[in-house]
């Protein structure tokens, strides 16, 4: 630990930004009063034509949301799948991530990990007949189930062609009906709203949220236990608490409203939401010390911890939403969790420096830069690196 605090001149700054140390733990249990996941990203490294993924770093880093307590969602939306990660690399990743899961499980430590089962090797753009599209899905969720004993869910991810290709709710019924009688084991249902990704409007049938919260509702109605729960991503965290009252007694609600988790996870009187989120992979340390506080009934210490993060959050997901990725693989670059800032695709470019900088700002604010003078130091070198269009 240095005995001077890191920090670093940003420009528009009159004094330099000082990152403090965090004063985190280094490991926490996982959470007994709150079910959660982290949607983890994929690592990368430059390579002529487009970056590779940097595997030794992507599976460092799960090794880290593990040591958080955290689940890891596998080979979701924050792993670019559908913006850079191929089903033939998700597979892989998949593979990848549930041995070393088993790993982590052999050794006697806890390590969730739940994967993203979809459509994505159906080509963007077209309409597709439904048994085409369950036919994908359920390629999809029997190799997530034939992946070992590492993983030990699945979730089904929003479709892009089914969302292109159903033409009322009961398509949507058909369709996820057939899978769920196909499922090993309970599944968590995927609500990713347009924000995140608008091909996705009017799904479950209906533009409108309560038509749409009718469909699920049925859906999970009907599945007979083979629903654990669904993720909502829709920033809406009165439509969410609405849904969330309207499940069947033992079918979760995982936020994924990366604006309006602290309160949703945090909860009241009538009750309280899991979590699958995005923002874990960049808030990690301190959201496991808040969810540390919250399994004390330290609601106060919960709110200390958590509450300085929701800028951040809301800072990286901001429109278009889509890109917050960015903001995941800029924070694990600055924490050390890998060498270079790089991401399939060059997805790194879609957000420019000014956003960069007050990210890292509001990093700093929330204790989330768990390696002060390395982030300093990446920082400063980013700094003298930017020009022409970059420049700030």
């Amino acid at each position: 630990m240095s005995e001077v605090a890191a920090q670093v001149w940003l420009p528009g700054r009159d004094e330099p930004l000082v990152i403090p140390e965090p004063g985190w733990a280094a490991s926490y249990p996982p959470p007994v009063s709150r079910r959660v996941f982290a949607a983890a990203h994929v690592a990368a490294q430059p390579a002529p034509g487009d970056a590779v993924i940097d595997w030794e770093s992507t599976m460092r880093f799960r090794d880290q949301l593990w040591a958080h307590g955290f689940g890891v969602a596998e080979a979701m939306d924050t792993s670019q799948r559908g913006m850079g990660l191929s089903w033939a690399q998700a597979k892989e990743l998949i593979t990848r991530s549930a041995a070393r899961a088993g790993q982590h499980r052999a050794a006697g430590a806890a390590a969730a990990l739940a994967c993203g089962a979809g459509t994505d090797q159906l080509a963007d753009g077209r309409s597709y007949p439904l048994p085409e599209i369950i036919g994908a899905y359920a390629e999809q969720m029997a190799f997530v189930q034939s992946a070992g004993a590492g993983v030990s869910g699945v979730i089904l991810m929003a479709s892009r062609a089914l969302a292109a290709s159903a033409n009322d709710a009961r398509d949507y019924l058909e369709v996820y009906g057939e899978l769920l009688k196909q499922a090993d084991r309970p599944v968590i249902l995927h609500w990713l709203g347009e924000a995140f990704d608008p091909a996705l409007r009017g799904y479950w049938g209906s533009t409108d949220f309560d038509a749409a919260a009718d469909t699920v509702v049925e859906l999970i109605e009907r599945a007979s236990g083979q629903v654990d729960g669904i993720k909502l991503s829709v920033l809406d965290a009165g439509r969410e608490v609405a849904l969330r009252r309207r499940l069947p007694a033992g079918v979760r609600l995982y936020t994924g409203d990366d604006f309006n988790y602290a309160g949703l996870i945090r909860g009241d009187a009538t009750g309280h939401s899991d979590a699958l989120l995005g923002a874990f992979a960049a808030i990690t340390a301190p959201a496991a010390a808040a969810l540390a506080a919250l399994d004390r009934g330290d609601t106060n210490g919960y709110d200390a911890a958590m509450g300085p993060t929701v800028p951040l959050s809301r800072l990286i997901f901001e429109p278009p939403t889509s890109r917050y990725k960015v903001g995941v693989a800029f924070l694990a670059w600055l924490n050390g969790w890998q060498p270079h800032f790089a991401m399939l695709a060059g997805l790194q470019r879609q957000r420019p420096a000014r956003h960069l900088l007050r990210v890292a700002e509001l990093a700093a604010g929330a204790r989330a830069l768990t390696n002060p003078d390395l982030a300093a130091e990446r920082m400063t070198d980013l700094l003298a690196r930017l020009a022409g269009p970059e420049r700030v």
